[in-house]
């Protein structure tokens, strides 16, 4: 089976807690993409998973790591956590753009999923910056430099709208999703499911490689547990990554 590298899905929440006079602070740490994980590793693919913190310091150090994987996925964590390793932004010493990286990486081969959040694409109050890094290029949608979130609070249905094996023995409308990233598809790229009139699923080539991106998130809170119970979850994301594996029919990037 394929090697597969996911990276975000991960944070860290401060709470006070305030009682009349008194105050306290408690923190906590979670991880979101479990159940995304499980289904991956079930199906016997080798996963590394690298939390959002941890980019700095696991991140493959050099290109030929980063290109043993088949497939590399970024869920919910901006471009800065790519851009500004501790040795830049605290000493001032030059280091190794990872966003231009993985650009690199599925310009010669590889597969890329970027999958939404507050923190993907252009994210909340445009925080996540991926429109302005090197790895824009790569993607098969443009993206807004402004707040891209689209709340759909009383749930949205996706409606699968073009054949394709990515979505072979699916239904054609999922359970509802309560949120999503605005994009806009790429000329030459596929939409293959849209949400509230939105793209949903759309993917593209670059370079000799593949590229997706799933603008709803892979767990709540957008994903609310009725879609990670849905029968379709395993093989939507199996087929997802089964396609980025493969070769490009073009040979070049219908994005540039």
């Amino acid at each position: 089976m394929s090697k597969i590298l996911v990276i975000g899905e991960s944070w860290f929440t401060y709470t006070v807690h305030q009682k009349g006079f008194d105050a306290f602070y408690t923190s906590d740490y979670t991880e979101g993409a479990g159940v995304f994980l499980q289904v991956l590793r079930d199906a016997g693919h080798e996963v590394t998973y690298i939390p959002s913190h941890e980019i700095a310091t696991r991140f493959p150090a050099t290109d030929d790591g980063l290109a043993s994987y088949e497939a590399v996925v970024i869920s919910d964590v901006g471009a800065n956590s790519f851009q500004l390793a501790p040795e830049t932004f605290v000493h001032s010493i030059p280091t190794a753009d990872k966003s231009a990286r993985v650009a690199d990486y599925v310009a010669g081969g590889g597969g890329l999923l970027m999958v939404g959040g507050y923190l993907t694409f252009s994210g909340i109050d445009a925080k996540a910056r991926w429109g302005r890094s090197p790895l824009a290029p790569a993607l098969p949608v443009t993206l807004f430099d402004r707040d891209d979130r689209v709340e759909l609070p009383g749930g949205a249905a996706p409606q699968v709208v073009a054949e394709h094996p990515v979505v072979a023995g699916l239904d054609l409308e999922w359970p509802a999703l309560l949120g999503l990233n605005e994009v806009v598809a790429k000329d030459g790229a596929t939409t293959l499911a849209t949400c509230a009139g939105h793209p949903l699923l759309v993917l593209g080539e670059y370079g000799s490689g593949r590229s997706a991106a799933f603008t709803s998130d892979l767990a709540p809170h957008w994903a609310p547990p009725a879609f990670l119970d849905w029968a379709g979850y395993a093989p939507l994301w199996l087929q997802l990554l089964d396609w980025l594996g493969g070769p490009v029919e073009s040979g070049r990037s219908e994005n540039e």
